[in-house]
């Protein structure tokens, strides 16, 4: 990674947190808990793919439709966001499945 990636995921990364300040309050608690829920649960193309943004499009459409956001999400932040990341392999699967390897063995 060079320091133009750097900088350059630094500017996206600035862009994507104004997005979020400028959601309504209950969009934006929602929202940390989401990310905090996310960054633990820790889905393997998390920082580098378009979930959290998609999120936050998600959210700036509702508010653009005038929708609450318990409408959009439900009541269980949780469960919202196991939805989401259904399909995509997380850090904990990883490990477990390196744990669970046969000692001796080289899984990659």
């Amino acid at each position: 990674m060079s320091v133009k990636d750097i900088v350059e995921g630094k500017k996206q990364w600035r862009a994507h947190v104004a997005r979020t300040k400028a959601l309504p309050p209950d969009y934006r608690i929602v929202y940390k808990e989401m990310q905090k829920y996310l960054f633990k649960v820790g889905p393997i193309s998390l920082l580098d793919g378009p979930l959290l943004p998609g999120i936050v499009d998600f959210f700036e459409e509702g508010v653009a439709a005038g929708k609450g956001v318990v409408e959009l999400i439900g009541t269980d932040v949780a469960a919202f966001c196991d939805d989401l990341i259904k399909d995509s392999p997380t850090y904990a699967e990883v490990y477990q499945a390196s744990i669970s390897a046969e000692p001796g063995t080289d899984e990659k």
